[in-house]
């Protein structure tokens, strides 16, 4: 029995383990942090290693990366996975890290999906990267900012893996067919509608070939065509590859159907998304952001109604949290248009972008100290509610020498119509205020209560 074992050929490697680099230098991607000069580059080039959160989509060399530093540095190197360990694991893990450090090696410890750890268990592995036992190297696909501790974030540089390009892909593509089935050829298209499926996810383009490869040698089919390829994988994987109908032409497509008011336009891209496979909630977080952008003061129910969607279908779950999103996408659609509010966010941030940090003018400093008041701090602020109509016409909010930029000009269109005469009324309160103080002597604004309220 054991001769016929030993002629079993051993169980082959996935094709995503195999083509995984053994160097720095056979990484396809990264080259923000990767190429000559940049980050990590420089820590391989320097041999100081340092704790670091890598933050990116699946797929992109998260794994690979925390691999090489460990062979680069010559260090022991542990693996844990947030999904499946506890304390106990950690506890585990700082063991051998220890007994490493006896026989003289250093360790990192990778731990991946580290943001799916709760704040004591990222806690827990605070006093070892202090006392420098382990080097920590966190994978995560979700905002550090938001998914790890501040504790854990101030002691480890904070790294973005993008999604690998077309063109990346195309040479990981050739790289991986010379592998594992350099005697089947790909005719142009089937490759870039290969690639175009990966949507720049590495690890699933390997995959990919590999169920293409099984499938052609299968059917006898060589060389492969795209037509092949859409029928070797399935259904969803055709519903968003970026070589046909692309999952970001398909997002959109949804979103100007919204601002071209077509509310049935809306659901056939919103249904389309969905039946191809697309994250409910991502579909959610693009309706708020069109209600913001596309809608804002015309319709504030938009925004309310878009987050309400989002709520439901996270507790409802699918499908009965789709009509959810329905109602919203289609409530967006017929709503008032407006996008006043986003071109004047975008005027007001690229203003201050480019302009000097102007000081409050003193009027409008809260004085909460009596030093502040001798200092004069709100002096001569006029306080809106003791005016007439609750409105302190002629008072200016800007630093000194700033004019009235008017960034936010109201639409003619639903709520901000009102808003558009409200806003004209006080102008003119303004300028009859201003007109008043110049026939008087005395500049608008300068009197009124200067208690130092805000």
């Amino acid at each position: 029995m054991a001769d016929l074992f030993d002629t079993l050929d051993p169980p082959r490697l996935p094709l995503a383990e195999a083509m995984r680099p053994r160097t720095i230098v056979e990484v396809i991607g990264q080259k923000h942090l990767l190429g000559p000069g940049k980050p990590l580059a420089l820590a391989f080039q320097s041999g100081k290693l340092h704790s670091m959160i890598l933050w990116g989509p699946p797929g992109v060399g998260k794994t690979t990366l925390a691999r090489l530093m460990a062979s680069a540095f010559d260090a022991e190197f542990i693996a844990l996975s947030a999904v499946f360990s506890g304390v106990k694991d950690i506890r585990e893990a700082i063991a051998q890290a220890e007994a490493a450090r006896a026989r003289g090696r250093h360790t990192i410890l990778f731990v991946d999906e580290v943001h799916r750890f709760n704040k004591a268990q990222q806690d827990a592995f605070l006093p070892y990267v202090e006392q420098g036992l382990v080097t920590l190297v966190g994978a995560t696909t979700e905002n550090p900012s938001f998914e790890v501790n501040s504790a854990l974030l101030s002691r480890a540089a904070v790294y973005v893996l993008q999604p690998l390009s077309a063109d990346e892909l195309a040479e990981l593509f050739e790289r991986a067919r010379a592998v594992a089935c350099p005697e089947l050829a790909f005719e142009g298209d089937a490759r870039d509608r290969l690639t175009g499926f990966a949507d720049g996810d590495a690890r699933r383009l390997l995959n990919l070939l590999e169920q293409v490869h099984t499938a052609a040698t299968t059917a006898g089919v060589n060389p492969v065509t795209p037509a092949f390829v859409d029928e070797a994988l399935s259904r969803n994987l055709r519903r968003f590859d970026k070589g046909g109908e692309a999952f970001y032409d398909q997002i959109s497509a949804l979103h100007k159907s919204v601002r071209g008011s077509d509310p049935d336009a809306a659901l056939y891209w919103l249904c389309r998304m969905l039946d191809g496979g697309a994250e409910p909630l991502y579909l959610g977080r693009r309706l708020v952001r069109m209600a913001v952008e596309d809608i804002g003061l015309a319709d504030p129910r938009a925004l309310e109604i878009s987050l309400n969607a989002c709520t439901t279908y996270e507790r409802l779950g699918s499908p009965e949290g789709e009509l959810a999103l329905a109602q919203a996408a289609i409530f967006l659609a017929c709503a008032a248009k407006s996008n006043a509010v986003y071109k004047a966010y975008n005027a007001a941030r690229k203003f201050v972008a480019n302009d000097v940090s102007r000081p409050v003018p003193i009027h409008l400093r809260n004085a909460p100290t009596k030093l502040m008041k001798n200092l004069g701090y709100g002096h001569a602020y006029r306080y809106a509610h003791d005016e007439p109509d609750g409105y302190a016409a002629g008072e200016n909010y800007f630093p000194e020498g700033m004019g009235k930029p008017g960034w936010y000009e109201p639409v003619a269109r639903g709520l901000e119509a009102k808003i558009a005469e409200k806003l004209a009324r006080l102008r003119e309160l303004d300028r009859l205020a201003e007109a008043h103080a110049a026939r008087s002597g005395q500049g608008a604004g300068v009197s009124g209560k200067s208690d130092g309220s805000q």
